[in-house]
């Protein structure tokens, strides 16, 4: 099956790193701006093609604008390995980029040592999964997950359509629908990915392995009052809409006693105030609510409970409320096939690998409604990513992507 033992080259994997980190980055920060579909995503993805071809990989990408770079061996199902390469505004090197990098270097370490699978192995880099508008596209695209009216209707905040940024980059919207996989042509999917947390690096550990990713919900909501001169305008008489925002969000910890877990999170992470002007009472106030937990009843039960507060907090202030529902993903396990080669690689090479759940949606939690899932993380140092600051060791990118490796082989042979 092999000849030498495959060896990640850790200066090779850290070069590609390094090479697409300077694609998108912002002088002024330091950050990246990759977002998807922009002139600069579509570089980046120009970039790893390149890489992947010079590995001797098929390099294509379907109508989603995911990459795919194939070992073209064995038979049967796919072996899929990789994660996304679009970011934030103003993101870090690392977040999604490692995992597709990281993937490309375990199959050229496999290929260079040998290693002769019995199926095909494949890269992917996914197209959009950071949410620019509203869900994981790649993936969803691969899982069939994608409707005509998303691709007709979807939106960035700033009005960008969907279906605009893809032509944009010469791609046709609607050729999105004939990239999902046919059924039980992937054998599995394992992803690497910087953690985005502080619980690795305090645990003192170089690798985690995620036993599931919590659930999501996106909405925007608004809340529609009168405004008026702050001056003249009694304060009993107000139908003040940052008054029922603010009387919401302090009931957020109440909410999450009443229906939530010890893995719920409840987030207002976008507010808009109008008219916005020091001497007017608010008279409009729209903001975005994002809520995660490790099980879809608990996110059900949140979703009702938010739904009352609110009503009770627009009661309050004599205010009208609307909800607008942006998105909905359920929480998924990882396989625990791939949990189990994962625990055996991390034996194989003594790494002390400890099971943990995942708050931050990944390609994974999508990939999983279609096959066998897993994912993998590394340190982020000082908990930190979505910011330039991002950063994880060397050492530990080098022990998560020989990790991702060894599985890989037991699971391609």
């Amino acid at each position: 099956m092999t000849g030498t033992a495959p060896r990640i080259n850790l200066a090779r994997l850290r070069g590609d790193l390094e090479r697409l980190g300077q694609i998108g980055r912002n002088p002024r920060t330091g950050g990246i701006d990759r977002l998807s579909f922009s002139d600069a995503d579509m570089e980046g993805r120009r970039f790893v093609a390149g890489l992947m071809e010079a590995a001797g990989l098929s390099v294509s990408m379907d109508g989603a604008g995911n990459l795919s770079g194939r070992w073209e061996a064995g038979s049967g199902p796919v072996l899929m390995l990789g994660s996304h390469l679009d970011s934030v505004p103003d993101g870090g090197m690392f977040d999604g980029a490692l995992g597709v990098l990281a993937a490309l270097e375990s199959v050229r370490a496999m290929r260079e040592a040998g290693f002769a699978p019995a199926r095909p192995v494949e890269v992917i880099a996914t197209a959009e999964e950071e949410g620019r508008f509203g869900g994981m596209f790649g993936a969803q695209a691969l899982a069939g997950q994608v409707t005509r009216e998303w691709l007709e209707t979807a939106q960035d905040e700033a009005g960008t359509r969907l279906a605009d940024a893809m032509r944009a980059q010469g791609l046709d919207p609607l050729a999105a629908l004939d990239a999902k996989r046919p059924q039980g042509s992937i054998h599995a999917f394992l992803e690497l990915h910087v953690e985005q947390g502080p619980v690795l690096e305090a645990a003192g550990k170089p690798v985690g392995i995620v036993s599931g990713i919590s659930g999501v919900f996106n909405w925007t909501v608004h809340l529609s009052g009168e405004a008026n001169h702050s001056g003249t305008t009694p304060m009993e008489m107000r139908r003040d809409a940052f008054m029922g925002l603010a009387d919401f969000a302090h009931s957020i910890p109440e909410l999450i006693r009443q229906h939530g877990s010890a893995a719920s999170r409840v987030t207002i992470g976008k507010v808009v105030v109008e008219p916005n002007f020091p001497h007017t009472v608010p008279g409009a106030a729209e903001f975005t609510l994002v809520a995660r937990d490790m099980e879809e009843r608990v996110m059900r039960a949140l979703a009702a409970g938010a739904r009352a507060h609110l009503k009770a907090a627009a009661a309050r202030y004599g205010l009208s409320v609307s909800i607008e529902e942006t998105s909905w993903l359920p929480p998924s396990p990882c396989h625990p096939d791939v949990v189990a080669a994962f625990r055996r690689a991390a034996g194989k090479l003594g790494l002390d690998a400890p099971l943990m759940a995942s708050g931050a949606g990944h390609d994974a939690q999508v990939m999983a409604s279609v096959t066998r899932a897993g994912l993998l993380f590394v340190p982020s140092v000082g908990g930190i990513s979505h910011a330039p600051q991002e950063k994880t060791d060397w050492a530990d990118i080098e022990a998560g992507a020989s990790l991702l490796m060894h599985a890989a082989m037991e699971l391609a042979a």
